[in-house]
């Protein structure tokens, strides 16, 4: 299947990121080698950031911009992680369990918070890695929740590592339990002795905005104590739907986010996992490695860049709805004329 070629917003984005993400000011050569962008055409796109305060010139250097520092001050304050935090801290409190926030990502998801238990430390928070739909149950509850068309590249990279997709233990299969019923679960696919429960949040148009996952020890998700998480989860997940569609949803205001309940495990109530990062569930024992998610870039026209056992209970609840949030438009910043370095 043919690439599409990078638009405008494309290649203005991918020049805002390789500033961002430089370790040291970088030089228009080292830009457009590094987005896959002619000089020229890397220069003339620059201009415009830097006119629009999203980039900064100093000499022939290259710098993040003010816009970029306002948005990451508002992000600080108005993410996803940041709305989500209260809901993931109340949901490990009330099961003992690490509890993961993932969002989809081109052909697999990744974690971008976590919230773990002191008594599950030898687990892996796999914060920030990319994770494929056949190996963990976050990916594979955000795909089940897709549009069919939607799937394919999350089915060809399981395919491409050799996962089958046919048959009663195939993709295909998991992918529908879970759809059907709401919820994914996976035992030890990743790694032994770990097992993982999620379900998806979904927006108005059926598109799946985030996963929340409960990981924890595979004992624990037994056939006795399966529907109590999955009680606490989908309260946990109605929670955030209805935060992410009202930011003024009084559960954003730092409160518990998920009615109170009996503990599930009978574990110690737990702590927050004070390294959880804010920004792309489940998980493996300590020291295991996650899928990359890593895109490439080249000097060829591009298209988009680049998930587990599926519960067979039923009983799911209609999934909750949420609109994306829009963000403020950066002030625009006027500079001298500049010519090509």
């Amino acid at each position: 299947m043919p690439e599409a070629p990078r638009t405008a917003v494309d290649k203005a984005l991918d020049l805002v990121e390789a500033v961002a993400r430089a370790s040291r000011p970088p030089r228009l050569t080292d830009l457009a080698e590094e987005v896959g962008l002619h000089r020229a055409t890397a220069y003339r796109v620059l201009v415009d950031l830097v006119r629009r305060g999203w980039v900064l010139r100093a000499g022939d250097r290259y710098l993040p911009g003010t816009a970029v520092l306002q948005l990451s001050s508002s992000a600080a304050r108005n993410s996803l992680g940041a709305l989500a935090r209260p809901v993931l801290a109340a949901l490990s409190e009330h099961t003992g369990m690490m509890v993961n926030l993932q969002v989809p990502e081109a052909d697999r998801s990744r974690v971008i918070d976590v919230v773990r238990p002191d008594r599950l430390a030898m687990i892996s928070s796999l914060t920030g890695e990319a994770l494929p739909v056949h190996r963990f149950a976050g990916p594979l509850a955000l795909v089940a929740a897709l549009a069919p068309s939607d799937r394919v590249p999350y089915l060809r990279a399981a395919e491409e590592a050799g996962y089958p997709l046919s048959g009663p233990d195939g993709l295909l299969a998991d992918i529908e339990r879970a759809e059907r019923t709401g919820f994914a679960v996976e035992y030890g696919r990743n790694e032994q002795p770990v097992a993982s429960l999620a379900r998806a949040v979904v927006t108005r148009s059926d598109a799946p905005v985030c996963a929340l996952t409960l990981v924890g020890l595979s004992s624990e998700f037994d056939e006795t104590r399966l529907p109590r998480l999955r009680e606490r989860l989908r309260e946990a997940t109605d929670e955030l739907g209805r935060i992410l569609s009202d930011p003024g949803y009084p559960g954003t205001s730092g409160g518990p986010a998920v009615s109170e309940a009996a503990e599930v495990s009978g574990a110690p109530r737990v702590s927050q996992d004070s390294g959880a990062a804010g920004v792309s569930g489940a998980s493996g024992v300590s020291g295991a490695s996650g899928a990359s998610g890593a895109s490439e870039r080249s000097g060829s026209p591009e298209g988009p860049g680049s998930s587990g056992h599926a519960s067979s209970h039923p009983g799911s609840s209609p999934r909750p709805t949420a609109t994306p949030t829009s963000q403020p438009q950066p002030p625009s910043t006027s500079t001298s004329t500049e010519g090509p370095a």
